[in-house]
């Protein structure tokens, strides 16, 4: 089995944090989104992977090389943005088997070793997880054996409260491509985008079935406020804590707290849902619902549901800050 995971957006919405960093990298409770998923496909025995790339390619080939060096990675630039599924359709050289498909603007919380144990008369498993806000998603509709019909984008009416998350698994790969022509070789849509969902229903016209399965939990983070809500279920699920290493003086943590090694807090009030990475030095400051990048240095300030970049110096400062890194913001 393969993965393929479509990297190639400027991540817009993540800005000023993705102005330097791609938006896979940007890090959630002291790691980059990426990596919990590589993570989980790692756990799965998924050993190669096609990374769809486009803006800052570089910074992810070198961080997967970096990080996860025996992993077999494929790199492929999808020059034109085009949609998702003319991203897939560039991976179709490596995909001689199963695949995976992964897209990195969410965490999940979703059983993957489903994909070991599906009878063979499924063609794939589309995950879906029940929301109330049916409108603000592309929806799958099932018929009685849990078998996807349709998949109904934004629909006005609730047909189903299914929202597609963004997580495939694809056994009959001829027939997934054979789909994506199809789709390639219609109009595009009022956006110029060709959407991998027509060809999921590509499939299943012609005969395929392909299963749905339910997430325990699905976390965004394409946006900064769906980031930092990941974030504060991130620490509320095991990724809190003070290493050992660090220097608390002085200080008092409510609620859920993570600091990283080497991290120095002083005379500081931090929580709830806060993380500060390593290196970094707070002094005289109250955080709250934030992210404070490796290595910077926050005196004097008042912040909630911010984000600071690595390296960044603040000072004497109050309200809600999105810095990205290197940043210097000094006041009074």
């Amino acid at each position: 089995m393969k993965a393929v995971i479509p990297l190639a957006g400027r991540g817009t919405r993540l800005r000023p944090h993705t102005l330097t960093t791609p938006k896979p990298l940007v890090k959630v409770a002291g790691r980059p989104v990426m990596s919990y998923i590589l993570d989980d496909l790692e756990a799965l025995g998924v050993d190669e992977v096609v990374f769809v790339i486009g803006y800052l390619g570089d910074v992810v080939r070198e961080y997967v090389a970096t990080e996860y060096p025996k992993l077999k990675a494929h790199y492929v630039v999808q020059e034109v943005q085009d949609g998702t599924a003319g991203a897939v359709k560039l991976a179709e050289p490596w995909a001689d088997d199963e695949l995976l498909i992964l897209f990195v603007d969410t965490l999940f919380d979703a059983d993957l070793t489903l994909v070991r144990r599906l009878e063979p008369s499924w063609a794939g498993i589309i995950w879906a997880k029940e929301v109330e806000d049916y409108q603000r998603f592309g929806v799958v509709v099932t018929d009685d054996d849990g078998a996807m019909t349709r998949i109904v984008e934004k629909p006005s009416t609730p047909i189903s409260k299914l929202a597609n998350i963004g997580l495939y698994y694809i056994r009959d790969t001829p027939l997934l491509f054979r789909g994506i022509d199809h789709v390639l070789a219609a109009p595009a849509s009022g956006s110029g985008e060709y959407y991998l969902t027509d060809a999921f229903q590509y499939m299943v016209d012609h005969g395929a079935r392909i299963q749905t399965a339910s997430v325990g939990g699905w976390y965004d983070c394409g946006k900064v406020d769906t980031l930092l809500e990941t974030h504060a279920h991130l620490l509320n699920t095991g990724r809190a804590g003070v290493d050992p290493s660090a220097q608390v003086e002085g200080s008092k943590f409510e609620g859920s707290v993570r600091i990283e090694a080497g991290a120095v807090v002083r005379n500081s009030h931090l929580g709830p849902h806060v993380t500060v990475e390593a290196g970094a030095v707070l002094d005289g400051v109250t955080l709250r619902n934030t992210m404070i990048g490796t290595g910077s240095q926050l005196r004097g300030v008042t912040l909630q549901g911010s984000i600071i970049g690595d390296g960044s110096r603040i000072e004497g400062v109050s309200g809600s800050l999105q810095v990205g890194p290197w940043s210097e913001i000094l006041g009074r």
